[in-house]
């Protein structure tokens, strides 16, 4: 029988074992059903089928728990539950009784989640309609391990945590249920009793939907199935091919009617056509995981698992990938394992300890954003961020990752006075267990999602960002594909931003990244970071009169295509957008009508187009081979001039002037004899320059910079030029 015990804690929603009390359960003298229904008037077990009632459950007295005894030799009947409720106009219901079903997870999954080695958590963590025992609902499933209680509380149980209290599984600290009735759209929550004695209501960590903000509740949502990799994607994203990536923040790219967000099938009608009319071979997505404040761009998410309901659903947002690969185009997200913010429904103190983030400020509190640091040493929290990672990749099909702030991860002092941080093991500053972590996950990806890519934020001389790591794990590189080159950004902008006049003083901020530039396999990067925060927009960085500062514009791109490495521009840059991005609105799409901004938007999609048609200029671009200088050293006029190479050897030639001084009969050496002409020209008319050409024609034999052949030709002020042999 219940004991009284029993009884105080149901109705206080601390029974530690609710499966012992609740439910059918054979007993000396027969068999007991036992259920608990606040503001219940009546509850009758009926059979299923006939509708026979098998009897009344009886109230136990100053309480919401009803028990129905049988006689002994009972079995346990095919029944439901009629409850009739207090409140007449909520009329009778016939409900499943959730504490009748067995156990949600298997023992192999119960093993993996303990070792913290299940590489797809969420196929057993989390929300999931399904079938059971042949009846419909849901299974609902949670890592709290030092919780005295958790329920599952929702839009289907007046948000009551007496009314589903879970079954806590010793094995792995995980807590489950199946719920019938509840299905795909329903909203819920897990309400914790947690270490300290408080009760918590928490959305769920592997929520693959959450309702959009104010409202926190996870809602239940299928698992999409699994999708392979696309060989022509694969072979998209390698090392030989041109990967042009266009950043994009969904939220103002473009709005419907000015103000209104696009949805995910409105940008897969519109954001796609444009990124690859404009040549780019990739979206790169700012954070679209679940996120409570529009200002944090994403970067501050707490449902790792969700898409933002901000544009839709996932089936949506999985519809917007598809029509991204229709049309040539790569998808990456950019994802935030480095830390999450501390807003109360969300991981912060989870089960009442500190048990996804590291328990000392020192180490757990990231002193920059306001936000709670990931314990990279335990090894539930490492698997719940990887298998996160091959989420994305494995269920929605993106191409990538770019991983964001990799820095602040690698090191236990970033951003910290002295005194501010706790060493490693060794007493050096290197967060050991970051960097296993990412090993890990690199690891983990290539060899679950052969072909897909991870990109690394990082801005340190951390060495072997994009190298392999040994066998084991615990040395070598850290395993990323490539890794974005925020030393050429910084440079080169600052050159960018000097006056002409200035520029030959500082020819080494053009030449220096050539020292490393095959170190790592490199981005270069002019990102949303550029363009925000008083920095101004990248027009507005450059040095000059109107004019000149457009013309710098267009030679700082022709400049960064011809040069070794991937390619990557935030949305609105190739605009020549005259103000900084305001996420709050959309890009100046007026400009596109405008002469100078008109040019330049040319001039990035004609860019494109050179850099994918011409080999050398991607075979290479993180190979020594694929690059040779040709001119480094005329700092007087602000000149250099380089050769790109193909795996075959065939080249094109690249030269810059960056001074607004045309430079008539200018010699320059070429590897290869016979006629040569231009591809691409930043001062040609229609991009807005003054149309001086080169009136490249025929070599001479005449040495110049080391190379036998040598052309004479004249270079447009503040100019890029891109050169090829023949009449290809």
């Amino acid at each position: 029988m219940l004991t009284d015990h029993d009884l105080g804690a149901l109705m206080r929603a601390q029974h530690a074992d609710p499966f012992s009390a609740l439910g059918p359960h054979q007993q000396a003298g027969g068999l007991r059903i036992s259920a608990l229904f606040p503001a219940a008037q009546q509850v009758r077990a009926v059979l299923r089928g006939s509708g026979a009632v098998v009897g009344e459950l009886r109230r136990h007295e100053g309480t919401d728990v009803f028990s129905l005894s049988l006689p002994e030799q009972s079995l346990i009947p095919d029944y439901l539950l009629e409850v009739t409720w207090q409140d007449n106009s909520a009329g009778v219901s016939v409900l499943e009784d959730p504490y009748r079903f067995p156990v949600v997870l298997q023992e192999m999954d119960l093993w993996l989640l303990a070792e913290g080695t299940h590489l797809r958590p969420y196929e057993c963590l989390g929300a999931h309609p399904t079938t059971l025992c042949g009846i419909e609902g849901t299974t609902f499933a949670v890592w709290a391990p030092n919780a005295k209680r958790v329920s599952v509380v929702g839009s289907f149980n007046g948000w009551d945590g007496r009314r589903h209290p879970m079954r806590l599984r010793q094995e792995c600290g995980v807590w489950e249920i199946f719920l019938p009735h509840v299905g795909k759209g329903d909203l819920y929550k897990f309400e914790i009793w947690n270490a300290r004695g408080a009760i918590t209501t928490k959305a769920d960590p592997f929520a693959f939907a959450a309702q959009l903000r104010p409202d926190t509740a996870s809602v239940v949502c299928g698992l999409l199935p699994r999708l392979p990799m696309r060989p022509e994607r694969a072979a998209a994203n390698g090392l030989d091919s041109p990967l042009s990536i266009y950043e994009v923040h969904l939220g103002s790219w473009r709005k419907a009617d000015g103000w209104r967000w696009l949805n995910y099938r409105e940008l897969a009608d519109t954001l796609v056509p444009y990124a690859r009319d404009m040549g780019f071979t990739h979206l790169e997505l700012l954070p679209i995981s679940e996120h409570p404040f529009d200002g944090s761009w994403g970067y501050q998410p707490l449902g790792l698992f969700a898409p933002t309901a901000r544009f839709g659903t996932p089936e949506d947002f999985q519809y917007f990938v598809d029509a991204a690969h229709d049309a040539g185009l790569g998808v990456i997200l950019d994802w935030v394992p480095a830390h999450f913010p501390s807003d109360a429904h969300g991981l912060a103190e989870f089960d009442g300890t500190h048990l996804y983030e590291y328990a000392d400020p020192k180490e757990g509190f990231h002193q920059d954003w306001n936000t709670l640091i990931y314990n990279f040493g335990r090894t539930e929290v490492r698997n719940f961020l990887v298998s996160n990672a091959l989420y994305w990749l494995e269920r929605f099909g993106v191409d990538g990752l770019r991983v964001d702030a990799v820095a602040s991860m690698l090191y236990r002092d970033y951003s910290r006075a002295a005194g501010q941080w706790i060493p490693n093991k060794h007493g050096g500053r290197e967060n050991l267990e970051a960097i296993e972590f990412l090993r890990r996950m690199n690891h983990v990806v290539g060899t679950e999602r052969p072909g897909a890519i991870t990109l690394a934020e990082e801005s340190t001389a951390f060495p072997g960002v994009s190298r392999p790591p040994s066998p084991d794990l615990q040395s070598g590189g850290l395993g990323f594909h490539y890794k974005w080159n925020m030393g050429w950004m910084h440079d080169t902008l600052e050159y960018a931003s000097m006056d002409g006049v200035h520029r030959k003083y500082h020819q080494n901020q053009l030449t220096f990244g050539l020292m490393y530039a095959f170190t790592e396999n490199f981005v270069l990067p002019l990102s949303h970071d550029e363009v925000v925060h008083g920095k101004a927009s990248l027009l507005g960085k450059m040095s000059g009169d109107e004019w000149q500062k457009f013309a710098n514009l267009r030679a700082l791109y022709g400049f960064m295509w011809a040069y070794p490495g991937k390619k990557l521009l935030f949305m609105g840059c190739e605009l020549a957008q005259p103000t900084e991005w305001a996420d709050g609105s959309q890009l100046p799409w007026h400009l596109e009508q405008q002469a100078p901004h008109q040019g330049v938007q040319r001039l990035v999609r004609d860019l494109n187009r050179v850099y994918r048609a011409f080999p050398a200029l991607h075979e290479q671009d993180v190979q020594s081979e694929g690059f040779e200088w040709i001119a480094h050293d005329d700092s007087a006029q602000s000149v250099i001039a380089f050769q790109r190479r193909a795996k075959d050897g065939r080249a094109v030639v690249v030269v810059c002037n960056f001074t607004p001084v045309p430079r008539p009969g200018y010699r320059i050496g070429v590897p290869v004899a016979g006629a040569w002409r231009e591809v691409i020209n930043t001062d040609n008319g229609v991009y807005g320059g003054s149309s001086l050409s080169s009136a490249a024609r025929s070599t001479e034999p005449v040495a110049a910079h080391h190379l036998g052949q040598s052309l004479v030709i004249t270079l447009p002020p503040l100019a890029c030029l891109v050169l090829i042999p023949g009449e290809e």
